[in-house]
């Protein structure tokens, strides 16, 4: 297993990897870490008949989440990847999106079980992370430095992929895009996010402010990012 491919310059949308890697109609979806939630509904509109239950582990965001506007086929649902509220052999389907390595260093290994778990057999999981280069990365490293936890993340998944845990279907590696109307747009998004807690005293934020504009064009910044998807069976026999 590769942590990256430098080579890799393809342009791709996650949800259109997702329509023609996955087998989503009528499936029973988790989704560990969902955030704002923005890709569950983006995913329970191009699947309608699949029933997706989001978990989150921010107290703050999950508030949110259950009191926002939302189709009755998602189900939010507090909690993290490291023990999952759900029964054995349960999903077709679990999704991390850049999740991994928010996951305690500690219990990264213990989230891959949880997720092999609850999978049923054949069961897909769909764990994208961003790898760690890029101009949008050079920003985030100026007061959240990631390296590290994402190096640990993809030690988690080939600690699961050696021990038979769960199998290697495929890795893909390409560019998704970010993009932003402004650098307040940026500040909301990733520095006041709150299951973060960013400290970042004056003089760091006008540098980092400073760095984001200079991205900034006639239709805001846009940052190509990439990324790093590893789709995972969980075996039909254990080993």
């Amino acid at each position: 297993m590769q942590i990256q491919n430098p080579t890799t310059t393809t342009r791709c949308n996650e949800l259109d990897l997702i329509a023609t890697h996955l087998p989503l109609e009528n499936a029973t979806v988790l989704e560990l870490g969902c955030g704002k939630a923005q890709m569950t509904h983006r995913i329970a509109e191009l699947f309608p008949s699949a029933h997706i239950i989001a978990t989150e582990v921010d107290q703050i965001q999950h508030a949110h989440n259950l009191t926002s506007e939302h189709p009755t086929s998602i189900e939010f649902k507090a909690g993290g990847a490291q023990a999952i509220d759900a029964p054995d052999n349960s999903m077709d389907v679990v999704f991390m999106f850049k999740s991994l390595h928010h996951v305690p260093c500690e219990l990264m290994a213990q989230a891959m079980q949880e997720i092999a778990r609850v999978l049923k057999p054949g069961g897909l999981a769909w764990i994208s992370e961003p790898v760690y280069a890029g101009e949008f990365n050079e920003i985030l490293r100026l007061f959240h430095d990631e390296k590290v936890v994402r190096e640990l993340a993809f030690q988690a998944v080939c600690d699961a992929v050696n021990a038979g845990t769960l199998a290697l279907v495929e890795q893909i590696f390409c560019h998704t895009e970010s993009r932003f109307a402004d650098f307040n747009e940026f500040d909301q998004r990733i520095i006041q996010v709150t299951h973060t807690n960013h400290q970042l005293d004056d003089a760091l934020y006008q540098t980092v402010k400073a760095r984001f504009e200079a991205h900034i064009g006639a239709e805001g910044a846009r940052f190509e990012n990439p990324a790093r998807f590893d789709v995972l069976r969980k075996p039909y026999c254990a080993l």
